[in-house]
């Protein structure tokens, strides 16, 4: 063999073993990333997850790996077995850890698939902020209160008025008048007084849909804090009611602001009055309403 061939085939075996460092160093660097840090193993989704998945069919679906404890998620899994029985709620997407929370029984998959509407009612369907809906905390089957609340509205009203106007008659000298009364049609403009009112019990909840969840980073400042988190964004909140009800949620919806109430049947028994500023501020005192600011 030439001194050609011995330098080629030197060449070849320095690249090779280049190569094969060089992978070693890449695949070594994520260790050395973590040493010194405190890591917990979980489960990461690696390709999409339908809701409703048996948590026995995401072998090969989810992968082990290594992340500081800083960095976990809340309420991860490290181990598919802790799962058994269960069913993802709402679908999975590649890179997020996987957690206990997005998982539940059959009985409640069902239900939140669909809860029946009872016969005679419509369904109709909120955008509502989490605040105005409990954070978030709503589920199908719930029973709610509808509160309607009303800023001023701007009011056009005509009237009709009585004028007494005096006339020329027909005098000599033209100077002598009669006082007559005439009729007239007025514009009178006005404004409502802000109000609220809970306007109908027992709504039934259907479904209730996320805009957005929070983000992990959001997790894990709320999970230091010990304070737990609300959505993000809208709540898609779907009710069934009577026709009538609809109406008068929808015309609220429409030009002032809905709230919604958990309720029971206890609840929904006790009566109450319109609220506006004076309200608000009266105080009953030997069971009369005192003065108030209007």
């Amino acid at each position: 063999m030439n001194k050609r061939w011995i330098g080629v085939i030197a060449s070849v075996a320095l690249a090779v073993a280049g190569a094969f460092l060089l992978v070693r160093y890449v695949q070594g660097a994520d260790e050395r990333a973590l040493e010194g840090e405190e890591t917990v193993e979980v489960l990461v989704v690696t390709d999409p997850v339908p809701r409703g998945t048996a948590a026995e069919d995401l072998e090969g679906h989810v992968e082990s790996t290594l992340v500081p404890a800083k960095l976990q998620t809340p309420g991860s899994v490290g181990d598919l077995a802790t799962l058994q029985g269960s069913y993802t709620a709402v679908d999975l997407v590649p890179g997020e850890q996987l957690l206990a929370s997005r998982f539940v029984t059959a009985d409640d998959l069902a239900a939140l698939d669909q809860y029946p509407l009872p016969d005679g009612l419509l369904e109709i369907t909120l955008s509502l902020s989490p605040e105005r809906a409990l954070g978030g905390a709503l589920r199908p089957g719930d029973e709610v209160a509808v509160i309607a609340s009303f800023a001023p509205f701007d009011l056009a009203a005509e009237e009709t008025v009585s004028v007494q106007t005096e006339v020329p008659t027909d005098g000599a000298d033209g100077t002598e008048t009669e006082t007559i009364s005439l009729t007239e049609t007025r514009t009178v403009d006005s404004r409502t007084v802000s109000s609220t009112h809970l306007i109908i019990h027992m709504a039934i909840v259907t479904n209730i849909q996320v805009e957005r969840l929070p983000t992990t980073t959001d997790a894990e400042t709320a999970e230091q804090s010990g304070v737990d988190l609300a959505p993000t964004g809208n709540l898609l909140v779907s009710l069934a009611m009577a026709p009538e009800d609809v109406e008068r949620t929808i015309f609220t919806a429409e030009f002032g602001t809905v709230w919604l109430a958990l309720e029971t049947e206890t609840a929904a028994g006790n009566p109450t009055q319109i609220q506006t500023r004076g309200t608000v501020y009266s105080t009953e005192t030997n069971g009369v309403n005192q003065a108030s600011v209007k």
